[in-house]
Formats: C-alpha cells, sequence, structure tokens
C-alpha cells in the first residue's frame, strides 16, 4: 500500500515522524511537507512565487521532500510531480492542538487532507490536543488501525476524516465518538497593545475552556475523553438554501 504523508508544522515536526515511523514497516510512505510551520494557514495556494523543494533523507522513508509552499502546495506538488503512482490514501498530522470547532475553517492540516481529497484519494486529518503532546506514538499506532479500516470500507466521494485525540494513553481514552463539528463561535478577543513609538498593535487570542460544546459535537467528545471523528465533505453547498434563493426571483 502506498502512503502520502504531510502537514502544516513542517517536514521534521515530531507528528510526522511518529507517523512515518509506524507506517514504514507495512506501507510504502511517501512525504512531501512545508519546509517550516505552516500553522493556521488554512486552503491557501501559492501563485505570485516560485515552489521550490528539495529531497531529504528522513528516517528511512521511502522518498522525502521539503517544499517551500502550503499543505495544500504540497499535495498538488504531490499529484502533479512527485509521485510515480497515485498513494492508496493520504495522512495529514500529527498536529499538536486539537483541530475542532471552527478551527476547522483555518487548519492547514486539515486543509492537506481536503487538498488530497479533490484528487479523489482517501483521506484523514489527524490531531493530538496539547501544545507539547505526549503520545504521539500511540496516536500513529491507532491511526494506522483507522487507516486499515478505511483502506477496507472505504469513504464516500469528496469526504475525509477528521480525527481529533485526547492526549493520554489509550487504554485512558474512553471510546471513539463519529461527531459533527461544533459550530458555536470562539470565545476570542484581540488584545491591544502599543509600540515603544506609540503605535497601536494587536494579538488574536482564544479565552481557553471557554468555547461553548454541542452535546454531539468534536469539541463536547474530545473535552470528555473521546476520540472525535468527523466526517468533512468538500462540497460546502448549502444545498437546503437552494429552493429558498430560488424563490427570490433576483433579476439582472
Amino acid at each position: 500500500m502506498k502512503l502520502l504523508l504531510s502537514n502544516d508544522d513542517g517536514i521534521f515536526a515530531d507528528g510526522l515522524r511518529a507517523l512515518q515511523a509506524q507506517f514504514r514497516s507495512r506501507w510504502s510512505t511517501i512525504t512531501v511537507a512545508p519546509d517550516r510551520e505552516r500553522s493556521a494557514i488554512s486552503h491557501a495556494i501559492t501563485l505570485n512565487a516560485p515552489i521550490r523543494s528539495h529531497k531529504i533523507a528522513w528516517h528511512n522513508a521511502d522518498a522525502a521532500y521539503a517544499v517551500s509552499g502550503t499543505p495544500a502546495d504540497c499535495i498538488k506538488l504531490a499529484m502533479l510531480e512527485l509521485l510515480g503512482e497515485r498513494p492508496d490514501l493520504m495522512i495529514s498530522g500529527i498536529n499538536p492542538g486539537a483541530n475542532v470547532g471552527i478551527d476547522v475553517n483555518y487548519s492547514g492540516t486539515l486543509a492537506a487532507a481536503r487538498e488530497a481529497t479533490l484528487y479523489g484519494i482517501p483521506a484523514l486529518a489527524i490531531s493530538i490536543m496539547g501544545k507539547q503532546p505526549r503520545f504521539y506514538d500511540q496516536t500513529a499506532k491507532f491511526v494506522e488501525d483507522l487507516a486499515n479500516t478505511i483502506v477496507s470500507q472505504g469513504l464516500a466521494a469528496g469526504t475525509f476524516l477528521n480525527v481529533n485525540v485526547p492526549d493520554l494513553p489509550m487504554d485512558q481514552i474512553k471510546g471513539v465518538r463519529v461527531s459533527r463539528q461544533n459550530v458555536k463561535p470562539l470565545n476570542e478577543q484581540m488584545e491591544r497593545r502599543v509600540d515603544p513609538r506609540q503605535r497601536p498593535y494587536f494579538w488574536h487570542a482564544v479565552l481557553p475552556g471557554n468555547t461553548p460544546a454541542e452535546s454531539d459535537s468534536d469539541v463536547s467528545a474530545l473535552s470528555k475523553g473521546y476520540i472525535s471523528i468527523t466526517p468533512i465533505h468538500c462540497d460546502v453547498t448549502d444545498y437546503q438554501s437552494i429552493q429558498s434563493l430560488k424563490s427570490w426571483k433576483i433579476r439582472i
């Protein structure tokens, strides 16, 4: 089985290393990841600058490339230039810090998985709670088991999985919940400061622990000690609103 790995934290990130170490004995892996951290860049692509890549020796991987662009750029370059054949699966992560709720819209981790899905490759994005997670290796083992299930069961066209794991030993995690995305707004602020020249500037901040969690959501599942798996669809059309909009009889 051929596996494409990427992330938004850079090619030397610990989470990516854990995935490669877990999969390399049973899968043929190729890693195409940013050459630096590209967190919270969402689905940006590079249009007005060249995209450069160089092959590196990395943890006995079959092949690994560091790319100057975004996570989505990495997948495009892999699919259009670097891969000799289509991968059977694409995995993005393991991201330090959860990607749940509204953060799904900002995540570069999810963007890599979404881009692979747009190319028709089954994909998942994997994140683990905490800024300095302790259990990457156990999470990687869970991901391999899930990957085997995806290959055997398949995913619906245009759908990828967003997986979030508590930073706990697997024997302390309560189980797995298939959850929907939490859509409650974040409790956030712009903190105003003044530089030495008396010019204002701002730091964006999300206040921890204050995001309302809907009971069947990814935020709720993760906060209660469950692994959350959310199917995400690339087609973001609101089909229920189509007929309503047609009734507006908009004219030119």
